[in-house]
């Protein structure tokens, strides 16, 4: 997944502007030291293009945030600790950035989970940012189970991305999954959705639904024609078979000399016919079988005609 500078900084800019590298880091007052590691990796990503540099600069910011005292944000203002929350998640986008642009895409959800423990304590911008990864990549179902846990959790609920959030999850992952009941669940039980929201979201189910009605159907028609086909063409191919064997069995009975011919018939008929040479009454019909070999034989090969002379 390769991109300009621009393509790069476009969802770092969307976290208020702390990751761009021509201004200093706005998480804290006074930069942390995680600060000035996303300042650096948010340099190396859309400057230096230098994307495994800047996922290991994010690794290194997220262990020393790791190794602060538990207690260090608690102690200190809501501000303060909101803005450490901030500079975690912008630890993420970026990291998820370079993640993507190296084709390893496949593991930013557990690179993710490694510093949150669990998908449902992600921030909302990173949990989408994943939810548009996989879905861009054809792969909704690696985020299914995370999505699905952060939107059942009660103190998700409440949070002001929760609706947004939801109708991706509906859009990029249920629907693309066939996951209709799911979606539709989703869509009555949630107090997010105004009624407008749940009506558009129900039609869009109920018209997936139909498109995967109409595909099944289609589906078993072209399966039951195949099948009649391919008996068709069995059926025929034996036709065509029967019918060489047949040419050729003539074939070669017409090449065979007169006598063995009138004897081939012969033992046809004490085979099939049950037929007694041996009875008086077979005379005639031996008579007149032998007649019709003569005839066919002289229309097989008929005599030459004499050249006129010339005087």
């Amino acid at each position: 997944m390769k991109s300009d500078p621009a393509t790069f900084a476009a969802p770092l800019r969307a976290l208020g502007g702390a990751l761009r590298s021509s201004e200093p880091v706005r998480a804290v007052p006074a930069p942390s030291a995680a600060a000035l590691l996303l300042e650096e990796a948010a340099d190396l990503l859309v400057v230096n293009l230098d994307f495994g540099a800047a996922l290991r600069t994010c690794e290194r910011a997220w262990q020393g945030l790791a190794e602060e005292p538990a207690g260090a944000y608690v102690r200190g203002s809501v501000r303060l600790r909101g803005r450490s929350l901030e500079v975690k998640c912008s630890l993420c986008v970026v990291g998820i950035q370079a993640l993507a642009e190296m084709d390893r895409w496949r593991e930013v959800l557990s690179w993710v989970l490694q510093y949150y423990q669990a998908p449902e304590k992600l921030p909302p911008k990173v949990l989408e940012l994943c939810v548009l990864l996989y879905s861009k990549m054809q792969e909704p179902g690696a985020v299914l189970d995370g999505v699905r846990a952060w939107l059942q959790d009660p103190d998700n609920q409440g949070l002001p991305e929760y609706r947004s959030l939801a109708e991706l999850h509906l859009q990029r992952v249920l629907l693309p999954l066939g996951l209709l009941s799911e979606a539709e669940e989703l869509v009555v039980g949630s107090a997010a959705f105004s009624e407008k929201q749940r009506l558009d979201a129900l039609q869009a189910v109920s018209a997936a639904r139909q498109q995967q009605t109409h595909g099944h159907s289609g589906s078993e028609e072209t399966r039951t024609l195949n099948q009649e086909g391919s008996s068709s063409h069995k059926f025929l191919s034996l036709l065509t078979l029967l019918r060489h064997l047949w040419d050729s069995a003539v074939s070669h009975f017409f090449s065979l000399p007169f006598s063995k011919s009138l004897l081939a018939a012969l033992l046809l008929c004490l085979l099939v016919l049950r037929f007694d040479p041996a009875s008086p009454r077979s005379l005639p019909f031996l008579y007149k079988l032998a007649q019709i070999f003569q005839r066919i034989r002289e229309a097989m090969s008929p005599p030459l005609c004499q050249l006129p002379i010339q005087h």
